[in-house]
């Protein structure tokens, strides 16, 4: 095919390739540039973006140009569409360009014939080649297929304009783009194709023999052509589940086949595996409804339909095809249940050939044959619209809850049978309460209900036929209302609550009798005292009745009538105890009626009365709950059962849900005592009886005692096992040291299980150090030092060390031996001692040896050199190697070594006579100065310098020189021979000689070290033992990306609108890593990266070292890479581990195929980006970055063939000559650097109705692959170490836990932004809390194996995939009531009976917000989503049907954190407060007035409320951390850090924080306002503005800061005639350091924050952002007004009660008027009201003096200056006077003014605050836009207020100094140029 050998190389390399034919010329300088195929109108995109490809890569490029154009005005005649008219101009302009060109080129004398003609050549191409399996070769016959389609295409519409007939192209030809799996027939040779799980897996698919046949059913090729011709599922779905349930058989069955069938055959083990999985939930959901399940198959003794297999993998293909075709409807599984009951059903019917009774004809399905989208636009599209129209009900978030319905109000519809099949599109459940109100989304498809019917289930049909012309109503919520109240957290908890309050009632009635002994409680009195709980208990049960009615009072309509009648006899209950106890323990107080006990016991008699009867039968009526308490086991089986009995029983306790049943666990089994108390005993008691006699240090016991092994014993029981196994590893390597002996010790545990273990554990180990060298985290020394080699010897045992285990051993040995007095067994056993030493001297021989083996070719020189090392033998043997040798002089032989492989290495043909001198002075070093006995040696040279004459037979003397070559007979081989291992011997030789370094310094940078201590320390955990990559459970990776960065641009690297460059800044916080990038590149600084054309290589670095996307895929990726290895190590022999891994890759290309295919196999990676679609469409550069990511090879180890990414496509159609946008759910994979669409699923309408991350990862889950799904965010890391633990993660999901098997994996999480700890302690504080976050408080071992609470939380977590599918997937995407979406996953998941554990032997990188204001950000946004969280049905239904104990640890590890913290504040206010009403009401000092007189002692409350003070200043916040801190590296480091932290200011930062969550967690509570706060994820250190920390802080901190510091002033002011100063100070000191720190923090931690030019910039800006006006479309950062009516978006939509309450908080100011105006020495102690009111008329006439000035500016300001500056001067004049003559006549003070401004200040602000709350009343009047200026002036006085410490700080340069260094301590401890990057970018840009 000689013509199309030019068109026929595919360049890999190019990201657009050009294929050319033989016709092109060499010349290409006529070629114009390629027409832009990629940024084309959305409405034209998909149908000719393929034409216009190819047309740029053949040259026959007009014909095809021009049937694009055609393409496009078929599509869009009046080019209605966006961007279409300037298409087709542009695209006619390039036809008429190329006309001559073109014509001028080609050979026929036609168009058609030159396609003709390339047509056939690529068809001869592809026949010819189709069998080969070379991976290059497929490439390009993939290529060649794409562009013979095309031409195709294009020869059959010239074909319909010209006449002639084209060619026809047969199957083999078309174009079949695939994600894993190339099932086309040409593909039959590829890799994947030839495992026989996948042979198995296809084979029974495509085993359709026995289904029913149809007439409109055309050629099928499986069953999934079978379902898709029947329910008219999308071809691209139909084609996405085909490989989808390919993949899950293959998988299952390679694990199943070894234990039933033959690999080759599909086994039913493998289906029923599936079978189970998929169809556990649809069961359980049919028998809670009482539902028969429609999955019916054929018993083994029919006929007829002999094939189970096949009706169990159609059920499995049609619940796959409805649920990858489902969109948002999958975030609702029990909806998916119905549809697949009713298709099922259907399915069945055909399977069967079951008749109609009514029409006799054969029943087909409902919505089937009609088009390829019947089923999306006949089932799917409704429910959607119902989700859309609801959502758009939310109005982005800020409605209440309960005016909508979200997913779970639908998912749990009670009326879903009532809808019927097909679906009664009349029914009230579509029907949205103001749908006519609510815009559809743009889209083309029209809902039409299919006039076909069929006759269903018996009871469907009578409950889906009704009257017609029924009134439609919402339906509303269902089961539970999201009411925004306090309530919630008392109704979800209510046990844990009425536990504590009980509890506390009988403390305080016992601490009233002071009882002092347990017996006293059984005094009739006091016994009848206590049992008044019971009082209580009843009052709340009657709360808890009555907010039960009240938060479902507008489920009413949805409610079962069993339901509304047990809640009103639950109130009704209620009131009668709450009547009948309080009445019989008032009348029984004296009765009793008393019985003494014959026996004389303790009790000596008892009493019983009226009110202890009362309670009996108050207990008896509780009986059934306390048996279920104590039993949880009968409780977990009564929810669960579907037995009328039970449910009967249970109809009081709960109302019964689907959701939510059986959660209990069994008491016992919470403390594991199989699994961690038994196992211990029988070794215990063997170490008791041994009775150690003998140890290795001094005893501390008594010889013969065993008490010390008792004694070791007990203290180990003293603490908790699992924090024992946990924290073991952690404290056994605590230093470099301990981490060496970790490091290795894997591998004796890998020699001694297997003879080639060893060999295998180098390459791992190898590749691990490679990579740490390809990451730049180590330099080219320490890599070669930190290298093993791979001799053949490994596999005998033989171990090489690296060489910096073996540092400066040698060195160490040699002067050992030089001063050694003793024998030769002696030194060998002082060398022996240290295993490192002697294997050093051992080695060194020994490559010696081999060296001058390979070094010296001479004769005579290789028997000299024989007879010399026999010499060494012999001695050593003979242990006389102390008096044959002199080793005195091995340093100076050392010495002279080094010499030679420096010139060795150094290689260099001119260094040649260096050589052999150096070889000379070896020689007669060690036969001179160092053997004794050198005779033989001599004899040798003397006998070989005696030559024969030949002539006369007479021996002749001739000197030879030693090592010099002679005649033409080399005599050294110098050069060596370009070996690579002798090279590697070489220079490690070399370093083994030279190296000085000791190990605990290598490697040098932190990471590295860290890394490969995890790694380590990892190994020696309990994990499962890992399976071949073959049987291992297959798995996928989604990751979902909006619009953050993908790769640093250039442009990005040294531009900076904040701060220095990031370029910059990296080189200064990574400087050993700049260091070493730049010595892999080759180059000696940043310039030469460009000079050199490597300025991708400088992205990458820098990008991999920002939180990016492609930082994460990197990581992401590295699975893919190590699953290759290990599949290496599987099926390699040793000859090809001897190879390495890296040489068999290159060489042996069948063994590459199969480890590619075997990776794919099991492993696939989304990247979900949620713009791609439209950044393609503008060109936007993130696209191509995002396509570089699948393309581009950045480097040997950074390839990602695996690497998908899915999008959501938007896109306008014309339909009716108007545009209307369609959605389509896309798969791509790079191909030849663009990006090829595999599979299109077509979307019912947009997506992104919820909280946008949800739809993202549920719009590309049905993409993924295999078993188990990592959920990983885009800012996450992975390392190569790490990924090769995967397959024993995977393994946990078949282990099993109790009863079942986990169904989220947990996993550990390093926070990698911890190396910025480094620049600032506030990112310290936060790197360990995040790590106490992630590990601790969330993932401790005794919380999880115990109590089983332990939650998902976004990331980095293992999925069981199946069991998630079919449960509502990874998370939850209501509007605002998820804005913590991935934590719900959790939720669902222990209300749907999964499992959720931990494991610490994996972690995963994880980057945090590095910043105070961004991490400030990110706390109020996790806040906001605990306040939505406990709104939440999840939240109530875990509160109510958690056991006790769980229950407790759910509420302390999700919202009752926050909550609590929210109580400690609270609690501070009501402290100050009360302390203010006591101290201006007179009342504290009366009473300590009448105490002095009756000479009582009140100091005990002093010392109460002291010694309460210390837990209020946050540290307690910080323990959690100290826990974890002190597991990781040992108490003592941990209290070390503790007490740094607290000198850097750690109390400072967690008491800010507290103020964060608790302002946001109650006014979320309250208000709603709930919303994502994006971070920005900043990675350079940068100046935060005043006016931006004003912004951030003002309403949280400042304002309550304020109010704190106001109310200690007023506090001690007033406190001093009676109470002492050091009283004040004890009780008061934590809340003026919570107030102060609440005012100053942000300041404090802000870098730079008190340099006098920023403080001067920052006062300017301050000023014009507080005097700019707001409006229409000016940004808060720019506007006082806009961002002040920002701050108040959560009260637009606050409720009614909300505002009340608001109201009612405000009015605590005005307490401060009321008590001052009385202290005014003006008031002449007058306590008449007229004083009060006269207050108020003085606070009018100031407010009007305050609208006099704002009028006065607004009318004078402008025109009239001098007229404004005598207005303001008569007034001021005015209220001067005014003050002097009230001084003068009333008595006025000084003090008068000072307390009035502490009065009045607080009033006005909190008329503010009302003014705020009933805005919509006032807003349209003029009090209004008063209301606004006083606000205005009341931020313009606390910035100034605050403002003022900063600049006469800032105006001291030590305080400025002093703060970098106290905020940049570790910076300058590690000697970064801190100060360059605070210069900012005025020095550097």
């Amino acid at each position: 095919m000689s013509e199309i050998v030019a068109a026929e190389p595919i360049n890999l390399q190019n990201t657009k390739p050009k294929i050319t034919t033989s016709s092109v010329p060499s010349s290409r300088k006529d070629v114009p540039e390629p027409f832009d195929s990629e940024r084309l109108p959305p409405t034209l995109a998909s149908e000719i973006r393929s034409f216009l490809r190819v047309a740029n890569q053949i040259e026959i490029a007009e014909p095809r140009r021009f049937h694009a154009f055609e393409v496009a005005h078929n599509l869009d005649h009046n080019s209605s569409g966006r961007g279409v008219r300037q298409f087709k101009t542009s695209l006619l302009q390039r036809l008429e360009q190329d006309e001559e060109a073109t014509t001028n080129k080609r050979k026929e004398k036609s168009d058609m014939r030159e396609l003709r003609r390339v047509y056939r050549e690529y068809t001869d191409y592809i026949s010819r080649h189709s069998g080969e399996i070379d991976q290059e070769t497929r490439n390009k016959l993939i290529n060649a297929r794409a562009i013979a389609s095309v031409l195709h295409d294009v020869l059959r519409t010239v074909r319909n304009a010209a006449g002639p007939q084209a060619p026809v192209v047969n199957d083999n030809i078309k174009v079949m783009p695939y994600n894993i799996l190339p099932l086309d027939q040409g593909s039959l040779h590829h890799a994947i194709m030839q495992f026989p799980e996948i042979k198995a897996g296809v084979a029974a698919i495509r085993n359709i023999r026995g289904l029913p046949d149809f007439q409109k059913i055309g050629t099928l090729e499986d069953m999934f052509d079978w379902l898709h011709a029947l329910f008219s599922f999308q071809k691209g779905n139909v084609a996405n589940q085909r490989e989808h349930l390919i993949l899950l058989l293959a998988n299952a069955h390679i694990r199943q086949s070894s234990k039933q069938t033959p690999i080759s055959k599909l086994g039913d083990g493998a289906v029923d595996e599936l079978m189970r999985k998929f169809f556990k939930n649809y069961t359980n959901w049919c028998k809670f409804l009482g539902k028969k399940s429609n999955i019916r198959l054929p018993y083994a003794k029919e006929e007829v339909f002999p094939n189970t297999q096949q009706y169990k993998l159609l059920y499995i293909g049609l619940y796959l095809l409805i649920w990858g075709e489902a969109a948002n409807l999958r975030f609702m599984p029990e909806c998916l249940c119905f549809i697949f009951h009713h298709m099922a059903y259907e399915l069945h019917s055909l399977l069967v050939g079951a008749i109609n009774k009514t029409t006799g004809e054969r029943i087909m399905p409902a919505y089937g044959g009609e088009s390829e989208f019947s089923f999306l636009n006949n089932v799917v599209t409704p429910i959607y619209m119902v989700i859309y129209k609801e959502a758009q009900e939310c109005k982005n978030g800020t409605a209440d809850h309960s005016t909508w319905r979200n997913y779970d109000d639908l998912n749990e519809s009670p009326s879903c049978f009532e809808i019927g099949w097909p679906l009664r599109l009349d029914h009230n459940f579509f029907f949205v309460s103001s749908q006519n109100s609510i815009s559809k989304p743009q889209t083309h498809q029209q809902v039409v209900q299919d006039k076909k019917t069929t006759e269903g289930n018996e009871e469907e049909e009578q409950v889906g036929t009704e009257k017609e012309g029924h009134q439609r109503s919402w339906l509303g919520k269902t089961n539970f209302v999201e009411l925004r109240s306090f309530w919630h957290i008392f109704r979800s908890f209510d046990r844990m609550w009425s536990f504590f309050i009980i509890s506390l009632q009988a403390l305080i009635i016992m601490a009233c009798h002071d009882v002092g002994s347990p017996l006293q409680i059984f005094d009739a009195i006091i016994f009848e005292d206590i049992l008044s709980i019971f009082i209580t208990s009843a009052i709340l049960r009657l709360i808890q009745a009555i907010l039960d009615i009240a938060f479902t009072w507008k489920v009413r309509c949805t409610m079962d009538l069993s339901l509304k009648l047990k809640q009103i006899m639950k109130v009704v209950a209620a009131v009668i105890w709450i009547i009948v106890l309080p009445v019989c323990y008032a009348s029984s107080r004296t009765k009793y009626t008393c019985h003494s006990t014959h026996n004389g016991d303790w009790l000596g008699e008892w009493c019983i009365s009226s009110y202890m009867i009362a309670v009996a039968f108050y207990m008896v009526t509780n009986a059934i709950e306390m048996v279920l308490f104590f039993v949880p086991a009968v409780k977990k089986y009564i929810e669960t059962s579907n037995c009328h009995i039970f449910t009967s029983l249970s109809w009081w306790t709960e109302p019964r849900l689907y959701i939510g049943r059986g959660m209990q666990e069994n008491q016992i089994s919470l403390f594991n005592y199989n699994l961690e108390i038994k196992p211990l005993i029988a070794p215990t008691r063997q170490i008791l009886g041994l009775g150690v006699k003998k140890y290795d240090w001094h005893e501390l016991v008594p010889e013969g005692k065993p008490l010390s092994n008792t004694r070791m014993l007990k203290e180990l029981e003293l603490l908790p096992l699992p924090y024992v196994i946990k924290s073991s590893p952690y404290i056994a390597v605590k230093s470099n040291a301990g981490a060496i002996v970790a490091i290795w010790a894997p591998i004796v545990l890998v020699s001694g299980s297997e003879k080639s273990g060893v060999a295998k554990f180098v390459i791992v180990w190898n590749q691990i150090i490679r990579n740490l060298r390809q990451e730049d985290l180590i330099s080219n020394r320490e890599m070669d030092m930190m290298t093993m080699p791979l001799p053949s010897e490994l596999f005998s045992g033989l171990v090489r060390w690296p060489v910096f285990l073996l540092a400066n051993k040698f060195s160490t040995a040699l002067s050992i031996a030089r001063d050694f007095e003793g024998n030769d067994e002696q030194l060998l056993k002082r060398l022996k001692k240290d295993k490192c030493m002697y294997s050093a001297v051992k080695e060194c021989y020994e490559l010696l040896k081999h060296i001058m083996g390979t070094l010296v070719v001479g004769d005579l020189e290789k028997r000299i050199i024989d007879c010399i090392i026999k010499e060494i033998e012999a001695s050593i043997e003979s242990c006389r190697l102390l008096k044959d040798f002199k080793l005195s002089e091995l340093p100076n032989l050392q010495a002279i070594w080094v010499d030679l492989l420096e010139l060795l290495v150094e290689g260099n043909e001119a260094h040649h006579w260096k050589v052999v001198n150096a070889l000379q002075d070896i020689f007669e070093l060690v036969t001179n100065d160092m053997m004794i006995n050198n005779s033989r040696i001599f004899d040798l040279l003397d006998t070989s310098q005696f030559i024969k004459n030949e002539e006369d037979d007479s021996e002749e003397y001739i000197e030879q020189l030693l090592f010099v070559s002679d005649a033409g007979r080399p005599s050294v081989s110098f050069p060596l021979p370009d070996n690579g291992s002798l090279a590697d011997e070489v220079r490690r030789l070399l370093l083994l000689l030279t190296i000085k370094d000791i190990a605990m310094d290598i490697p040098s940078n932190l990471e590295a070290r860290r890394r490969i201590l995890f790694f380590a320390t990892s190994l020696f955990m309990d994990m499962p033992h890992a399976p071949k990559v073959r049987n291992m459970l297959s798995f996928s990776v989604l990751t979902p990306h909006y619009m953050e960065e993908v790769n640093f641009s250039k442009e990005e690297l040294h531009l900076s609108q904040q701060a220095v460059s990031i370029l910059f800044y990296m080189q200064r916080i990574y400087p050993d890593e700049w260091k070493h990038f730049l010595e892999r590149m080759g180059c000696g600084n940043s310039e030469g990266l460009y000079t050199e054309g490597k300025v991708e290589d400088l992205r990458n670095w820098a990008s991999f070292r920002g939180q990016t996307l492609s930082r994460t895929v990197r990581g992401m990726m590295y699975y893919r890479q190590a699953l290759k290895l290990q599949a290496f190590l599987d099926m390699a022999d040793d000859e090809d581990i001897i190879e390495g891994y890296d040489a068999a890759e290159r060489e042996n290309h069948t063994l590459s195929a199969q480890l590619d295919a075997l990776a794919d196999l099991k492993f696939t990676y989304i990247v979900s980006c949620q713009m791609f679609g439209s950044q393609k469409s503008s060109g936007h550069p993130q696209a191509r970055d995002m396509l570089d990511l699948m393309s581009r090879q950045f480097s040997l180890f950074y390839l990602y063939p695996s690497l998908r990414i899915a999008y959501v496509e938007e896109k306008e159609e014309i339909v009716t000559d108007k545009p209307h946008k369609v959605y389509s759910s896309v798969l791509v994979k790079d191909f030849n650097g663009l990006d090829q669409e595999i599979y299109r699923i077509k979307l019912p309408g947009p997506p992104n109705i919820g909280e946008g991350k949800p739809e993202n990862q549920n719009h590309a889950i049905i993409f993924t692959r295999g078993e188990a799904l990592q959920a990983i965010d885009m800012n996450q890391d992975n390392y190569l170490e790490e990924a090769f633990k995967v397959r024993n993660i995977l393994e946990e999901f078949l282990q099993h836990q109790g009863q079942h098997p986990p169904t989220i994996l947990g996993l550990r999480e390093h926070i990698f932004t911890g190396s910025l700890v480094h620049v600032l302690p506030r990112d310290q504080f936060c790197h360990h809390r995040s790590t106490a976050f992630g590990q601790s408080s969330e993932a401790c071992d005794l919380s999880l194996s115990c109590f089983k609470v332990r939650f998902h939380y976004g990331h980095p977590d293992f999925f069981d995939r199946i069991f998630h599918m079919t449960r509502g997937g990874i998370s939850k995407g209501s509007r605002t009531i998820n804005l913590s979406e991935d934590v719900f996953a959790g939720f669902n998941t222990a209300l749907r009976r999964g499992h959720i554990t931990y494991l610490e032997y994996m972690q995963v990188g994880k980057g945090r917000d590095v910043g105070l204001n961004q991490i400030s950000k990110f706390e109020a946004k996790i806040t906001n989503g605990n306040s939505e969280q406990t709104l939440s049905r999840d939240i109530f239904r875990l509160g109510r049907h958690f056991d006790f104990f769980r229950m407790l640890s759910c509420y302390f590890t999700t919202i009752g954190f926050y909550f609590n913290i929210m109580i400690s504040v609270i609690g501070i206010y009501v402290f100050l407060y009360g302390q203010l009403y006591l101290i201006l009401s007179g009342l504290e000092k009366a009473l300590i007035e009448e105490a002095e007189k009756k000479k009582l002692d009140l100091r005990s409350l002093q010392t109460a409320l002291a010694s309460q003070s210390f837990i209020q200043l946050g540290l307690l916040t910080g323990l959690p951390m100290v826990m974890e801190l002190g597991l990781e590296k040992g108490f003592l480091t941990a209290l070390k850090d503790f007490i740094l932290m607290q000198l850097q200011l750690a109390a400072v930062f967690f008491t800010f924080s507290m103020g964060t969550k608790c302002h946001y967690y109650g006014r979320t509570l309250l208000h709603g306002g709930a919303k994502y706060r994006p971070t920005g994820r900043q990675v350079v250190v940068f100046h935060a503005s005043f006016t931006e920390n004003y912004r951030l802080y003002s309403r949280s901190h400042f304002v309550k800061g304020f109010e704190l510091l106001l109310l200690l002033i007023v506090y001690d002011i007033f406190r001093h005639s009676y109470q002492s100063s050091m009283t004040y100070v004890v009780i008061t000191y934590p809340i003026w350091f919570m107030s102060i720190t609440w005012l100053f923090a942000p300041f404090l931690f802000n870098p730079s924050g008190f340099n006098w030019e920023k403080v001067v910039e920052d006062w300017k800006d301050w000023n014009k952002w507080i005097s700019q006006q707001g409006g229409i479309g000016i940004q808060q950062d720019k506007s006082w007004e806009s961002w002040w009516n920002d701050e108040q978006a959560h009260l637009r939509n606050s409720g009614l009660s909300a505002r009340i309450i608001e109201v009612l908080l405000s009015v605590r100011f005005f307490m401060y008027q009321y008590g001052l105006v009385y202290h005014l020495d003006i008031s002449q102690q007058n306590k008449n009201v007229v004083v009060y009111l006269l207050s108020w008329v003085v606070l009018l006439a100031i407010f009007l003096l305050v609208k006099a000035v704002n009028m006065g500016r607004q009318l004078l300001s402008a025109r009239y200056q001098l007229a404004f500056r005598l207005f303001k001067a008569f007034l001021f004049l005015g209220v001067l006077s005014i003050i002097i003559t009230l001084s003068l006549i009333c008595d006025l003070s000084s003090m008068d003014l000072i307390v009035c401004c502490l009065a009045f200040f607080p009033t006005g602000w909190g008329l503010i605050l009302i003014a705020q709350a009933v805005r919509p009343k006032i807003e349209d009047t003029g009090l209004w836009e008063f209301v606004e200026i006083l606000v205005r002036a009341y931020d313009y006085g606390m910035g100034v207020v605050l403002f003022t410490p900063v600049a006469v700080l800032a105006w001291m340069p030590i305080i400025s100094a002093f703060q970098t260094r106290f905020l940049f301590n570790e910076a300058f401890n590690r000697h970064l140029q801190i100060q360059t990057i605070l210069q900012g970018k005025k020095k550097y840009k």
